[in-house]
């Protein structure tokens, strides 16, 4: 037999051999284990150990790769590349990282919770109101889910005459944040952008669910210019992504119901309307007539008392009249007397039954 011949490296060429048979062997794995000696350097760098009952391994990220808040003790899975380092230490070159089991994610949301609240992202006072009849609207989803098809049956039953730009999307795993993000970007950044965005999944586990606690998606979401309407999961769900939406409906179903009026519900609305206005209508005919025939009544009333006011007057009038009249005068004894009263001139004198004519004698003033 030859004698086997030895391989001779460089350290250099070394370490690119190593990392090499690494990148062959396994390529970008997946490694589930507890968080240890967390520790964020220069606000750029992350460190920490990834361990179980038995072993540990060093790891490396930066911080814009942790998409969720991260702790010792909490129980993560990493998707990472093998690596030996430049200084012969072997560790992890990690992509991603998300907690699971109950306990971690439970800890994690509540660490994100409480930072965003801190900074407003879930005050009311941002809260925008929906378009009462929206004509043109955003939807990302996937749309295979069944969510997605309960959501546009129900819109389409409802109202009649919507335009749906959609964004296809995948709405769990690792890539499926980002994807939503960059749709919200996109329907954004429309010249003509819809009138309101939808963000829809139905329903399905914690874990299924957990993108929607994603930090970056959940400011993408508050950051929209376009109100946003989220339905994801169930009626017992809540996520991150439904405190910072506009309106957040319990599920699909339930976002098409809260985006739409129902047409018919509109219609009979209408016709209601319609009927009331009628009814008002009428009665306000009514009153008037009512208001007339009073009116004339009364006008009725006021002529007769005017007239018999005038013909009391008039009565009063032909007794005075009656009782300046000369023969009645004459009647009561009186004579007229006409003529010039000087000494020597002749006066006619009339009484009741006579006609005397007179010279006067003396006029004399009393």
């Amino acid at each position: 037999m030859g004698k086997r011949v030895v391989p001779r490296f460089s350290v250099s060429d070394f370490l690119a051999v190593v990392n090499q048979s690494l990148e062959m062997a396994f390529g970008a794995i997946e490694i589930e284990g507890e968080v240890a000696s967390y520790k964020v350097n220069h606000q750029k760098y992350v460190f920490f150990d990834l361990k179980d009952e038995t072993g540990s391994v060093s790891c490396f990220m930066t911080v814009w790769q942790v998409r969720t808040p991260i702790e010792d003790g909490m129980r993560v899975i990493v998707r990472a590349m093998p690596k030996v380092t430049g200084w012969g230490k072997f560790s992890l070159t990690v992509a991603a990282i998300k907690p699971v089991g109950e306990g971690s994610l439970k800890k994690s949301l509540e660490i994100l919770r409480a930072k965003l609240d801190k900074e407003g992202l879930f005050e009311l006072s941002r809260k925008r109101s929906l378009p009462e009849v929206p004509f043109r609207v955003g939807v990302i989803s996937s749309t295979a889910a069944a969510g997605y098809a309960d959501f546009i049956k129900i819109a389409g039953d409802r109202f009649g005459g919507v335009s749906f730009l959609v964004a296809n999307v995948q709405v769990q795993g690792a890539v499926a944040a980002d994807q939503i993000i960059r749709a919200i970007e996109y329907f954004n950044q429309l010249a003509e952008p819809p009138e309101v965005l939808v963000i829809i999944r139905g329903g399905g586990s914690a874990d299924d669910l957990a993108v929607f606690n994603d930090e970056l998606l959940v400011r993408a979401i508050a950051a929209s210019r376009i109100p946003t309407l989220t339905g994801i999961g169930h009626e017992t769900d809540e996520s991150l992504s439904d405190l910072a939406a506009d309106v957040a409906a319990v599920t699909p179903s339930n976002a098409a119901q809260l985006l739409l009026p129902d047409r018919q519900a509109i219609i009979t609305g209408i016709k209601n309307s319609l009927e009331r206005v009628a009814d008002r209508y009428r009665q306000l005919v009514d009153e008037s007539l009512e208001a007339a025939r009073g009116y004339r009544r009364q006008s009725v009333d006021s002529w007769l008392v005017c007239l018999r006011a005038v013909n009391d007057k008039l009565g009063s009038l032909r007794s005075l009249i009656q009782e300046l009249n000369p023969e009645e005068v004459m009647r009561r004894g009186y004579a007229i007397l006409s003529g010039p009263r000087q000494v020597g001139s002749i006066l006619h004198i009339l009484t009741k039954d006579e006609k005397i004519t007179a010279k006067v004698e003396s006029n004399e003033r009393r």
